[in-house]
């Protein structure tokens, strides 16, 4: 019997013979080469080895003006609370303008052992709220990455999954001389349109005097982060990079008056000389090459719980009380860094040999050009489970798309119900590494991420017609849902790990079987209530 695909945390981690029911597996089955060779041979598609350079994949001339894409960026150290009923206000959900993508960093999520292990198997209370919240939405949460109280979501529109690539995700420890994961990075890279992008959520480590520390913890996690990708190994090799978390950097030299009067007054702009980031900046080439908007926001730590009071406690020491309090800092930021631009010129060494990779990426990057702009950066007061307060940066990012249309295109062909075997045609419109682990799932409308189907087609077991331009998958009536609803089809492509096909909405009608033998109430529509026989 054919392996049915793993869930784990959101994402396929391998293959069971057992039904899926959302546990971890630890078999996880490993093909034999030649079992592909049938269905590669036939499609006419490159295998991996093939065509390693997965980036390059089916480029196409995009607008020549470029297109305008909406990205909103939220990092928060929620305290290892649990998250707010409402997030409306955190992802500006009311806004006329509804962005593309959102990237979500938290840090300090909790984390203790019993904790940990129930949301490394399930999805976290956060994740699952996020999910919750923007699925509705047509947002379909892409990638996602845990270490300990470090999270990072990624989540995108349905009409541009398709068109993100090559995703991976990584962590750095620095917590305990790089033994624990309290402290340190994670990070997702993807290719958006054919564009590099890598996001990096810090929690670097505390107190004021760590200022050097953390630019080494930063610089640690720059360097020694790498991902299988020939075009962007390194976290620097990216066009575009978003750093951002709880980075710690605090306010030095003055003093507790003088900063809570600068608060009170707005006068935040007489504090930013002696921000440690940005007196950082000054002598760090590294950070020289991040821009940040300007901190006209008030201090986002520390505060009291449940207030918008900054920290009045009495911290207790081992000679009694000590009456000083944390001093207001912006500890929560967001900063991004686009790929600077390199001269070939080798005027001052002429034997110096040519880098062709340095040119084919001055190429690239006059041919498809990428801009950004920050339309928003600011803090949110409105949540007080925290000491920390939420910061939200909001971006237009303008590019020339390397390609225009997916890798394949797929749709549900006739008329779809529980009382009759249904059939998927696809079609691929680029080369690709196929696989006999491809498989399209169907989902309603509205799902949460790419292991939240209904059910699923092998491709290759499933097959039942071929030519060089069509392809008809066999989906049988056992697996259509009774009670019907509105749903799409994605083909998801193992070697990519990622969707590369997504079909127009289309309607599974009830099964008419199922009312007439009293089996379901009529005029019941609906994925969202679930029958006896799918549970």
């Amino acid at each position: 019997m054919r392996c049915l695909p793993v869930r784990g945390g959101g994402s396929i981690i391998g293959y069971c013979t057992k039904l899926p029911c959302g546990f971890y597996c630890t078999s996880v089955f490993k093909k034999i080469k030649s079992e592909n060779s049938h269905y590669e041979s036939k499609t006419g598609v490159q295998t991996m080895e093939e065509n390693e350079d997965q980036s390059d994949l089916s480029l196409r001339p995009g607008n020549l003006d470029g297109d305008s894409f909406r990205l909103h960026v939220v990092t928060w150290n929620v305290a290892t609370v649990d998250p707010p009923e409402d997030v409306t206000s955190l992802l500006h959900l009311n806004s006329p303008k509804s962005p593309d993508l959102y990237v979500i960093g938290l840090q300090e999520v909790h984390s203790r052992p019993l904790r940990f292990v129930s949301d490394f198997v399930f999805d976290d209370p956060w994740s699952h709220l996020f999910m919750s919240v923007l699925a509705p939405r047509k947002f379909v949460k892409v990638s996602s990455i845990r270490m300990q109280g470090l999270l990072l979501l990624f989540f995108s529109k349905l009409q541009h999954v398709p068109f993100i690539r090559d995703i991976k995700a990584t962590y750095t420890r620095t917590g305990i001389y790089g033994y624990w994961g309290n402290k340190g990075g994670v990070s997702i890279r993807l290719s958006f349109y054919g564009h590099m992008l890598c996001f990096l959520n810090c929690h670097l480590a505390a107190h004021m005097r760590e200022a050097s520390e953390r630019v080494d913890e930063f610089e640690h996690i720059m360097d020694t982060q790498t991902f299988e990708c020939k075009k962007a190994p390194r976290i620097v090799d990216h066009r575009l990079i978003f750093w951002f978390g709880d980075l710690n950097f605090r306010i030095q030299d003055h003093g507790m008056h003088f900063v809570r009067s600068c608060i009170n007054n707005q006068t935040y702009n007489l504090l930013w000389s002696k921000d440690q980031l940005m007196m950082m900046k000054k002598k760090d080439q590294m950070l020289q090459e991040f821009e940040e908007g300007p901190l006209d926001f008030q201090p986002t730590y520390k505060f009291d719980l449940n207030s918008d009071t900054y920290d009045s406690r009495l911290y207790r020491t081992w000679l009694g009380f000590n009456k000083k309090k944390r001093k207001p800092a912006w500890t929560d930021r967001i900063l991004w860094r686009l790929r600077p631009k390199t001269s070939t010129s080798h005027e001052d060494d002429k034997e110096k040999p040519v880098d062709k990779k340095l040119i084919r990426q001055l190429d690239e990057d006059e041919e498809y050009p990428l801009k950004i702009t920050q339309d928003l950066y600011t803090s949110n007061m409105e949540y007080r489970i925290s000491d920390h307060k939420p910061v939200i940066g909001l971006f237009t990012l303008k590019l020339r798309k390397m390609y225009e249309t997916p890798l394949v295109r797929l749709q549900a062909e006739g008329e779809w119900s529980a009382d009759i075997d249904a059939i998927v045609v696809y079609s691929p419109l680029h080369p690709f590494p196929s696989s006999t682990w491809d498989w399209i799932g169907l989902y309603k409308v509205g799902f949460t991420c790419v292991s939240d189907y209904i059910t699923y087609t092998w491709v290759k077991d499933d097959e039942v017609a071929f030519n060089e331009e069509i392809i008809q998958v066999f989906v049988s009536k056992e697996d259509i849902p009774v009670r019907g609803g509105e749903c799409v089809l994605c083909y998801y492509s193992s070697t990519l790990r990622c969707i590369i096909g997504v079909s127009e909405p289309f309607k599974v009608h009830e099964s008419k079987v199922a009312i007439e033998e009293g089996l379901l109430p009529e005029r019941i529509n609906g994925l969202d209530k679930t029958v006896a026989s799918k549970d």
